[in-house]
């Protein structure tokens, strides 16, 4: 007897890899118009990732394209090695952005991210420059950070060793945004879509603390307090 005549709904279809991908795919060039739109990345500079779910496939931006020039289907697709990876997106005339690596580190190792972001945004960078963490003293870095913003050791772009920074740093601290010394910021999160809000909040800060030390010595939060924020923000609030 048909789900019609009993009255039972139908389960929905299990998307195939390939509709899995280009939902990702779709998803990752609609973010990257995030970093430009809160002026996080200049030129170039700059790449979201996401992780294809139920799959060994991650989706970055291709390295060296214009972001105006971005769409769907100029994401590369890459294993979580960062190899590219043949299939029905096959674009062989473009290659994944040079932090492929840095990306797919995170990925293989840190299995609850869903998504990766790396930008040069101002600020942040110029914590990075000095190899310096922010300070947690203000509300929001309890709320979205739950205590400093960490500094992660200087490495080269060309390898994992960049990755192994990220994993090594984040897996100790509640943060997800790390500045990577003299480079920049890197931030994860459950999805794509939270590790591109994650950079906003980490410019931001890095902007608003930076102020504060013109104006003179911060004053840091209680750890207490911090904690307490960091459960609300993330368990509680919104909808």
């Amino acid at each position: 007897m048909s789900a019609a005549v009993t009255g039972q709904t139908s389960p929905a279809p299990t998307p195939t890899v390939a509709e899995k991908v280009a939902a990702v795919r779709a998803e990752v060039c609609a973010l990257h118009a995030e970093l430009t739109r809160y002026a996080l990345v200049v030129w170039t500079a700059g790449n979201v990732s996401a992780r294809v779910p139920g799959e060994e496939l991650m989706v970055i931006k291709p390295s060296g394209l214009a972001y105006a020039e971005l769409t769907p289907e100029s994401m590369v697709v890459t294993d979580l090695d960062g190899t590219p990876a043949a299939g029905d997106w096959d674009n062989p005339a473009l290659a994944p952005s040079s932090d492929t690596a840095a990306h797919a580190y995170v990925y293989r190792h840190m299995p609850e991210v869903g998504g990766v972001v790396h930008t040069h945004s101002t600020y942040a960078t110029a914590w990075a420059a000095r190899g310096e963490a922010i300070p947690c003293v203000l509300t929001m870095m309890g709320d979205e950070f739950g205590g400093d913003i960490p500094v992660g050791p200087f490495a080269l772009i060309g390898d994992d060793s960049i990755g192994r920074g990220i994993v090594e740093t984040l897996q100790s601290s509640k943060s997800p945004a790390v500045l990577m010394k003299s480079h920049g910021p890197f931030t994860i999160g459950r999805d794509a879509r939270a590790a591109v809000k994650a950079a906003v909040m980490c410019e931001e800060v890095a902007k608003t603390v930076h102020v504060s030390r013109q104006l003179g010595q911060p004053l840091p939060l209680d750890p207490a307090l911090i904690a307490s924020l960091h459960h609300r923000y993330q368990n509680v609030y919104g909808q």
